[in-house]
């Protein structure tokens, strides 16, 4: 064989004779072949070429050292294999981590040190977090079926008193006429039936009907939550995209009729099936044309529909096995003994946790992309990687990007072109996104403590806060300051509070 003198030089042993006799062999073999002549003596050639040729192992077996020890295996398996013979792959593993070859050639750091723990993949941790996660939470749910039974009730979903909410399902369908009549005024506009104070009047008396009148309908009957908030929610959607709608009408109007155009193939013109295409559709943005997909893949969809009944299935079961008992148990988290009401919102808080992120997975991804799939729509960005906001600020840009869209689109940028500051333009955003949150809340319980709103606003300093221990101290401070304020104090405790002054609402009424 050959090792490396302290030279980096080959150095042929007795024991190695045969190896550089085939070595030399094959070198002379390969310079024939292609074409080429040796001046030199042959026992000139011999320690050349095994000087070269161990160089060559070298460097393959720097090559091969990220293969780790299943290479040194596989390299000693094909040996004893091979019986010592040479030829094919099976000669060059001879020349694979002899001891002569250095083991270490550079710095490098530990995988979990600070420096290099963000340069590799963790799938590996993230499957045994999975796997640690189900196993726990099995055991979990076993526990507490021994402990306390079956606890859904049959007619969780539905019941015959959900008839009773007959009204609201009757509002819901009404709506569709405030579409209608938003295009009724765009199309008087282009007509010039109507002047442009007289349109904007017409859309500001459509956009507040539209919400006052599901909101007198919901306080008016006697019905269940769960149907309140659809038609709160639903009503929202509606109202952003009425403002959207009559926004970007406006706009393109303006721009058209400008001297001065950016783009000299702006027209206005007033489409039904584009207003109709835009209400359906998983936007709250309005244009005339959107990027279209090719075709609807059935299959994917009866995949994403199967997961959507699934993980809506598991939410009713968390909410009624787990959130119900705790919530009942519990006492008012600003009433009475203080460690109580943490130890409350820190049991609700792992629930509540996990309905939240099924909701969001089954509203945000599956619902919104079965949508965007059957109404061939191609911008598919509902949200970002916000499980990484480095600040709250973060988070609000990436979980909801439809609103985040609406946001910046219809309030922020136009507080900016009148010449707001940018600190009280971004106050006006949140109080718009608190105010229908408290909607969504406050009318469906027929309560208007202002939590949710309250709970909204509190998220300004916090954006500001964060921003600054992220400039400070780094993203992971950041992130984890959102994570505590979101899951650990923010939601839970916003559940106990509405749920016990609804519960002493209800009291005080019988």
């Amino acid at each position: 064989m050959a090792v490396l003198d302290s030279g980096g030089v080959a150095v042929p042993t007795e024991n190695g004779v045969a190896d550089l006799d085939r070595l030399h062999r094959r070198k002379s073999r390969s310079d024939s072949s292609n074409g080429l002549i040796s001046d030199t003596s042959p026992s000139d050639d011999v320690g050349a070429a095994a000087a070269e040729d161990a160089r060559d192992r070298v460097d393959s077996a720097v090559e091969e050292e990220a293969q780790g020890t299943a290479n040194l295996a596989g390299g000693d398996t094909e040996t004893r294999e091979s019986g010592g013979r040479g030829g094919g792959g099976n000669g060059d593993v001879r020349f694979t981590y002899r001891p002569s070859v250095p083991a270490h050639r550079r710095t490098r750091e530990s995988p979990l040190s600070s420096d290099a723990i963000f340069k590799q993949s963790h799938a590996g941790l993230f499957n045994l977090c999975v796997v640690v996660l189900v196993a726990v939470n099995s055991r979990l749910i076993i526990e507490n079926l021994m402990k306390y039974g079956w606890l859904i009730r049959t007619d969780f979903w539905f019941s015959s008193t959900s008839l009773r909410d007959w009204p609201l399902f009757m509002c819901c369908l009404s709506l569709s006429i405030f579409p209608l009549a938003a295009f009724t005024v765009e199309k008087m506009v282009l007509q010039r039936f109507i002047s442009e104070p007289v349109a904007i009047i017409l859309h500001v008396i459509i956009t507040l009907t539209e919400v006052l009148y599901p909101v007198y309908v919901t306080l008016r009957c006697d019905s269940a939550f769960l149907s309140g908030v659809t038609l709160m929610l639903l009503t929202c959607i509606v109202w952003l995209k009425l403002v959207s709608y009559a926004h970007t009408s406006y706009d393109i109007r303006t721009l058209a009729n400008s001297a001065d155009k950016v783009d000299p193939e702006i027209s206005y013109y007033v489409s039904l099936k584009s207003l109709a295409y835009f209400m359906v559709a998983p936007t709250l943005c309005y244009q005339p044309s959107y990027p279209r997909s090719p075709c609807i893949r059935k299959g994917w969809v009866a995949r994403q529909f199967a997961k959507l009944v699934i993980f809506t299935g598991l939410m009713g079961f968390i909410i009624e096995q787990y959130i119900n008992p705790i919530v009942r148990n519990s006492k008012h988290p600003l009433k009475g003994d203080l460690l109580y009401a943490i130890e409350r919102v820190l049991k609700l808080s792992v629930p509540n946790l996990y309905v939240w992120l099924c909701m969001f997975y089954c509203f945000f991804h599956l619902w919104l992309n079965i949508l965007a799939e059957l109404l061939c729509f191609g911008d598919r960005e509902f949200y970002k990687d916000w499980w990484n906001a480095k600040s709250v600020g973060d988070y609000w840009r990436m979980w909801n990007m439809p609103v985040h869209k609406w946001m910046v689109r219809h309030v922020y940028f136009p507080c900016l072109r009148i010449k707001i500051p940018k600190v009280p333009a971004i106050i006006i955003a949140f109080l718009v996104s608190a105010v229908f949150h408290e909607l969504c809340i406050a009318v469906p319980c027929r309560l208007f403590n202002l939590w949710a709103f309250m709970g909204i606003m509190f998220q300004v300093p916090l954006v500001f806060i964060t921003n600054f221990l992220q400039e400070r101290f780094g993203s992971m401070v950041g992130n984890m300051i959102f994570w505590f304020s979101f899951c650990i104090f923010g939601q839970p405790m916003c559940v106990l509070l509405y749920y016990h002054d609804l519960m002493n609402r209800k009291g005080s009424m019988s």
